[in-house]
């Protein structure tokens, strides 16, 4: 899988307002964190404007500056507001309720409607999961320390889209550990020794999402 192309699709999708709410999070997140991404978006966004301008059966209407914004004051005061995207949702990480999985592994899922689901991972300094893949995509965005994996080591900003074909051992920082941003669209199948208890444990959990 071709890991560049599905970044520039996800955020392509993003500025073309198509994605569903949990993507929509993960991706406005992405962009905060990330200025590479938040310029592309950018480019796409000036794109997808020029060409609905140009687009002859569309209808336009003629609106006012303060039809957009009705007091500069409180806008600007919006914009210097604008903190990290899932921030808003869930607030400081330290608040979170988090629940443990198993030792060094803590996910807290917020309560969105949607069919991907969008979870915070957190793993202490050291951890690790152990070999896996995914029946569907995974996105991972990493909000705070690092991890690596067979791949190469991911920091705060980077994100990483792996597919059923890839099989890795994700390792938190020794020193920060890793708290992270996910969206599984189906679920984790883990490989190695004690694969048939973590699958199975995975299928059991399945029936109370």
């Amino acid at each position: 899988m071709n890991g560049t192309v599905v970044k520039n699709q996800l955020i392509f999708d993003f500025a073309s307002g198509s994605l569903g709410p949990s993507k929509s999070i993960f991706t406005s997140t992405y962009l905060y964190l990330n200025s590479k991404a938040s310029s592309l978006n950018r480019t796409f966004e000036g794109m997808l404007g020029n060409n609905l301008i140009q687009n002859s059966d569309s209808k336009l209407e003629s609106i006012k500056y303060s039809d957009c914004i009705s007091d500069s004051k409180s806008a600007s005061k919006k914009i210097i507001s604008n903190n990290n995207p899932i921030s808003k949702l869930v607030g400081s990480f330290e608040n979170i309720k988090w629940k443990q999985v198993y030792k060094g592994f803590s996910e807290y899922v917020p309560d969105i409607k949607d069919e991907d689901e969008l979870k915070l991972i957190k793993m202490d300094p050291g951890a690790s999961v152990p070999l896996h893949s995914h029946g569907g995509k995974e996105y991972i965005l990493v909000l705070d320390g690092s991890f690596c994996d067979e791949y190469g080591n991911y920091s705060i900003g980077d994100i990483q889209v792996n597919d059923q074909k890839v099989k890795h051992t994700p390792i938190a920082s020794k020193d920060t550990g890793c708290i992270c941003l996910s969206i599984t669209e189906k679920d984790v199948i883990f490989f190695g020794r004690f694969a048939s208890f973590l699958n199975l444990f995975t299928f059991i959990k399945s029936f109370f999402k």
